[in-house]
């Protein structure tokens, strides 16, 4: 039986279970002490994903951030795997928006996928024929065997993001944390990204991905919406309305058999959309 994530105005009282994956009560988000969202409360669980929607400047990446131990709280409680955010690096796997290790060095595909295995081996560790093997199912994985090769740099932006997505899945981790990860994929690549988060979710591992596209967070166990402020949160078909899609985005066209069909303008909206720091 799935549990459910809680509202955001749902305070919970029970203790930090160490199997819940992401455990937030009252959590408030920001940068340098000042929110950019307040008030976020859910539990995630093994073998659930959580999609984050929003438009740009909404607190997507701050949320990622926090529980992956990169930004600090600005309050509240927050739990990732039963311990403060950034405790347990080698269970947790992050794909940020901005990869600068492309542009700085001139690393082959297959050397970025290897760099997804250096949070295990430490400092010193050498790679070991399992961490090898784990490399080579990545790629297998994503379909990009025959550019383990090729220079980052030649290859397209679609290209790209499947190395990027290769090196988060050889971390083997417990929680996936994927900001954008479909970005620059053809139709064939969302398509395989949907297939092994699949795959994932059925190994144990818990998901939480930032993205724009609404077909891809009705897939999701739980749909968080977000416009500096938790619009709402729960099931995708109770969450995924017409009148909080309209909060969240500033319009929405149609909605057919009660799934939304891509039909977002963003527009300027009322709340302050202007935090630098936060890109998505």
């Amino acid at each position: 039986m799935i549990t459910r994530l809680k509202r955001a105005d749902e305070p919970s009282n029970a203790s930090i279970d160490k199997k819940t994956q992401v455990y937030a009560d009252h959590l408030d988000i920001g940068y340098d002490g000042v929110p950019v969202v307040t008030g976020i409360a859910f539990n995630l669980e093994p073998k659930e994903a959580l999609a984050v929607v929003g438009i740009n400047g909404s607190g997507k990446s701050t949320l990622l951030k926090t529980v992956v131990g990169l930004l600090r709280p600005v309050g509240g409680k927050i739990a990732i795997l039963g311990e403060p955010p950034g405790v347990l690096p080698k269970r947790i796997a992050y794909l940020s928006q901005f990869h600068a290790s492309g542009f700085v060095l001139p690393l082959r595909a297959a050397d970025v996928v290897r760099m997804g295995r250096f949070t295990a081996l430490g400092l010193i560790g050498r790679m070991t024929q399992r961490d090898q093997d784990l490399v080579a199912d990545a790629m297998k994985r994503m379909q990009i065997e025959d550019l383990a090769e090729a220079p980052l740099r030649s290859l397209s932006g679609g290209q790209m993001q499947r190395v990027y997505l290769a090196q988060a899945l050889c971390r083997q981790a417990d929680l996936l944390v994927l900001d954008e990860p479909t970005a620059g994929l053809d139709l064939a690549g969302k398509n395989l990204f949907e297939q092994i988060m699949r795959a994932e979710l059925n190994r144990g591992a818990s998901l939480i991905t930032a993205t724009h596209d609404i077909q891809e967070a009705v897939v999701c166990d739980q749909v968080m919406l977000l416009a500096r402020r938790v619009v709402a949160i729960g099931s995708p078909h109770k969450v995924l309305t017409s009148e909080a899609l309209t909060e969240t985005f500033g319009m929405v066209l149609n909605l057919k058999n009660q799934r939304p069909c891509l039909a977002v303008l963003e527009c300027e909206c009322s709340h302050d959309c202007g935090n630098a720091a936060d890109t998505s």
